[in-house]
């Protein structure tokens, strides 16, 4: 009996967590990258399909897009039914898919219900070198979306095209990351892996001050998700009710493990598949 109350109480206080962004099928990025990384948090995790994407690591074959009225149903339909107390985005693909985003969430807003946090990944580029967002986008996240934000996550390339500073190393991120922050008016976290230098180092800007977080760069894998996997992170340690700087800093320790774990495989053509591993310690035999 006690058992059993335990987890009944258990069941009770579980965060829960929306990821709206593409489905990866190769399960390394995306909404499936997000759903592994909320159960290695102990968060119920929740999805709003924007786009089907037909990859492998490396690979981009074709994108398909879910309608903009499917997307607005499927984020409706979640907060009738779910305390949710974290969203991310990620790749959202087209302006008309940004904008029902931004409207639905904005709408709960005026209507004078909570915003959870919200952390936004610009997703623009794969990590292949894919574009992966309309040129249309852009202005739809500039005007309706970032201001919703609680947290926004670029990388070097999408900070360099959303800042028009180019980004060669730590002091042109900083200039790029402070021209952002003083831009959109929100955090901003900018993202130093692409640098592939000895270290791992990114920037949050947040509250007129910078906080670096830095971790060793894994070489010789081409990794896969890691963007996906950091922003969801960051947004399940704020669902479990951590500060923007300790959710970052947990999140960063979270990704660069599943790096350094990664998992490897040959393919039929004999080359080497990467993915990041987001199982935790006590999954592993």
């Amino acid at each position: 009996m006690a058992k059993e109350k335990k987890r009944r109480s258990q069941s009770a206080v579980t965060a829960v967590a929306l990821t709206i962004a593409g489905s990866d099928s190769s399960a390394g990025a995306g909404v499936q990258a997000d759903l592994k990384t909320f159960s290695a948090f102990g968060i119920y995790g929740l999805t709003a399909v924007t786009c089907v994407v037909a990859e492998t690591p490396g690979k981009v074959v074709k994108i398909a897009s879910v309608s903009a009225a499917t997307v607005r149903a499927q984020i409706e339909m979640l907060f009738e039914s779910f305390p949710i107390a974290a969203i991310k985005t990620g790749l959202l693909y087209s302006g008309e898919i940004v904008a029902v985003v931004a409207s639905a969430l904005a709408e709960r807003a005026a209507s004078g219900q909570r915003l959870p946090p919200l952390v936004i990944d610009p997703v623009m580029v794969a990590t292949s070198g894919e574009l992966l967002l309309r040129d249309d986008a852009i202005t739809h996240y500039e005007q309706e979306l970032f201001p919703l934000a609680s947290l926004i996550t670029p990388n070097i390339d999408e900070a360099a095209k959303l800042s028009g500073k180019s980004i060669a190393d730590l002091a042109t991120m900083q200039t790029a990351g402070e021209k952002l922050a003083k831009k959109y008016r929100v955090p901003i976290l900018l993202k130093g892996g692409h640098l592939r230098r000895g270290h791992a180092t990114d920037l949050l800007f947040y509250n007129g001050r910078i906080t670096k977080f830095t971790a060793p760069f894994t070489r010789g894998i081409r990794t896969h998700g890691t963007g996906c996997t950091y922003s969801a992170a960051i947004a399940a340690g704020l669902a479990r009710g951590l500060s923007l700087e300790r959710a970052v800093r947990s999140a960063k320790k979270f990704v660069s493990a599943t790096i350094a774990r990664h998992l490897k495989w040959q393919t039929s053509a004999g080359t080497s598949i990467y993915a990041l591993n987001h199982l935790p310690k006590e999954s592993r035999g």
